[in-house]
């Protein structure tokens, strides 16, 4: 271990030190020439006092003894508990592990766990849904199994959706509904094995909002039947729809929405409806843009790549006809599989301030976006959709809702509520953020006394708060100053027992994560903006030390040592005897 501290230490550290430590010697060998040793043992002493005072020398972390956290009985973890972590060499973790909220104000040490075997469950859902939207529970299990089923259960505990048996051992199971009402409802999900025996069952919070009316324009250049198969899905979703087709050179058809369009939250153009505008209609239709209406360009029927690249900074490249079936788009939707042929110019690349926004299931883009101000332009590179409208009317459907809610984009303005815990617990810290809440906001949860909104390094865009919930159930929850409210469920210390331990671990291995260099290197960008943060966050990660030799003693013995040799200079004539000259 010593061997290891004189080698963790830079030259630079050592130079003053040596060189306190050379006058010293030097000093003690001019008093033993005239045959002073006391005076000599006493300034070699002193110099070596200084030099540990100035070295200040420290033993690393490895000699100080772990923290032990008994994490299976989670009231036993205290705060005190977890603050003696920054003073520990290392966590020595017995159980599953803590939750994500208290791994995060636990300085990164070394973690030494084993997790024993035990079962574990995944669930997947949304907690907010808006009305026609279609919900999906899936559960992934630690281990596979063979006949096991999963059940979707309404409050009075009818069965609303089946996955059936298993046809072979595996570890997930999906199922799906559509709600019939816009309501804050508690599902229940069952898991069955292969003898009907229910091994897990548990509460699915969910709130069914009503669906935001969507105020459409729609602007092109040339009759298509994709154009026409959309206008039909737009009208029976119930849209505000305002659809203007050029039929030819003085020929349009225009269909007027059954309302007046008060406010349109979305425009769809052909690719050819734009490259044919005229400059200042183009301005003033990408001023309206900039507001913060989406604009969706069908990329079919493209030609001028020049204007793109000039007027967007979208680089188009042609699709080879060589290889348009492997580029088809797989959408796997209502159990039927749409296959969907590219556009014949799409993105090539990263183009300037472009992004892939979604990607089929093979992992493929289909739809680009640019952000401009407050709104952005958006690329479908798809075409011939039109072929499911017959075949495949609900999958066709299910693929335009996961299109349009990709495109969304909701106000810069408006408050939007992030409830990133996956599974509120009732007695257990939660966290609530607010994008959009200006720092400072008082935050009102029912049941709780009201609280300050507070900026987070790796929120950027919002203000966050802790709450404690008292007790299992829905909580509401208001931001001060606003109409804004939400609801936030809270689960039982019984409930999903299999899911609270998957949490658990994964919190843990993402804590032990953060002590690797690439964990310390994907948290540095977080603390790069603020050199405060940065300074905090490299404190919590650096190793704790100890001193090897406490400064105040070295500092102590060297003063100690100056005043015994000052006096014996000074005040005892035997101690100076020896450099006095000899009488003639």
């Amino acid at each position: 271990m010593m061997s290891a501290l004189w080698s963790s230490i830079p030259l630079s550290q050592w130079l003053v030190p040596l060189a306190v430590v050379l006058t010293g010697m030097v000093s003690a060998a001019l008093y033993l020439r005239r045959h002073q040793q006391i005076n000599a043992a006493l300034v070699l002493l002193a110099a070596l006092a200084l030099a540990l005072t100035l070295a200040g020398l420290r033993l690393p972390a490895g000699a100080a003894a772990p923290v032990v956290i008994q994490s299976d009985a989670p009231a036993a973890v205290t705060a005190t508990q977890l603050q003696r972590v920054a003073a520990a060499s290392a966590v020595e973790l017995r159980g599953d592990g803590l939750r994500d909220a208290e791994w995060r104000d636990v300085p990164a040490r070394p973690l030494q766990w084993t997790p024993k075997a035990a079962d574990l469950l995944w669930l997947d859902f949304p907690r907010t849904l808006a009305l026609g939207r279609q919900f999906t529970l899936t559960v992934r299990r630690g281990e596979a199994q063979a006949g096991w089923r999963l059940q979707l259960l309404a409050e009075n505990h009818q069965v609303l959706a089946d996955s059936g048996p298993a046809a072979k051992a595996g570890t997930t199971q999906s199922v799906q509904w559509l709600p019939p009402v816009a309501e804050a409802m508690v599902l229940q999900a069952r898991i069955l094995d292969a003898a009907g025996k229910v091994q897990a069952q548990g509460p699915l919070p969910l709130q069914v909002r009503e669906a935001t009316p969507l105020q459409v324009r729609g602007l092109f250049d040339a009759p298509s039947f994709d154009a026409r198969s959309l206008n039909q899905l737009l009208v029976d979703g119930g849209a505000l729809v305002d659809w203007n087709v050029t039929l030819g050179k003085a020929i349009a058809r225009q269909e007027a929405a059954r309302e007046a369009l008060t406010a349109p939250n979305l425009l769809f153009a052909d690719a050819a409806y734009i490259e044919h505008l005229a400059p200042a209609a183009r301005s003033a239709l990408l001023a309206q843009v900039r507001q913060g209406v989406p604009l969706v360009v069908l990329g079919a029927n493209a030609a001028d790549t020049a204007l793109w690249q000039r007027e967007f900074g979208l680089h188009l490249q042609a699709q080879s006809a060589t290889t348009e079936k492997e580029d088809m788009r797989q959408f796997a939707l209502a159990g039927t599989q749409l296959a969907l042929a590219p556009a014949p110019w799409n993105p090539a690349g990263q183009s300037a301030g472009w992004s892939v926004l979604a990607q089929d299931d093979r992992k493929q883009p289909w739809l680009w976006q640019r952000e401009l101000q407050r709104g952005r332009v958006i690329w479908l590179g798809l075409t011939e959709w039109h072929r499911y409208a017959i075949s495949a009317p609900q999958a066709l459907a299910a693929w335009w809702q996961v299109a349009l809610d990709t495109i969304a984009l909701p106000s810069k303005g408006k408050l939007a509520w992030q409830l990133d815990d996956p599974m509120p617990l009732a007695g257990l810290r939660s966290e609530l953020c607010v994008q959009g809440a200006p720092a400072g906001a008082m935050l009102q949860v029912e049941g709780l006394s009201q609280q300050p909104l507070q900026r987070r390094r790796d929120k950027a865009d919002a203000a966050c708060a802790a709450v404690w919930p008292a007790q299992a159930g829905w909580l509401t929850m208001t931001l001060g100053g606003t109409q804004e409210a939400e609801r936030l469920y809270v689960y039982g210390p019984n409930d999903w027992p299999a899911w609270q331990r998957a949490l658990r671990r994964d919190a843990t291995v993402r804590y032990a994560a953060r002590h690797t260099p690439q964990g310390m290197a994907q948290a540095q960008p977080m603390t790069s903006a603020s050199p405060a943060l940065a300074a905090t966050s490299a404190q919590q990660a650096a190793p704790a030390t100890t001193a090897l030799l406490p400064i105040a003693s070295s500092g102590l013995l060297f003063i100690a040592c100056m005043l015994v040799l000052w006096w014996r200079e000074q005040f005892n004539p035997a101690a100076t005897a020896a450099r006095r000259p000899e009488p003639a």
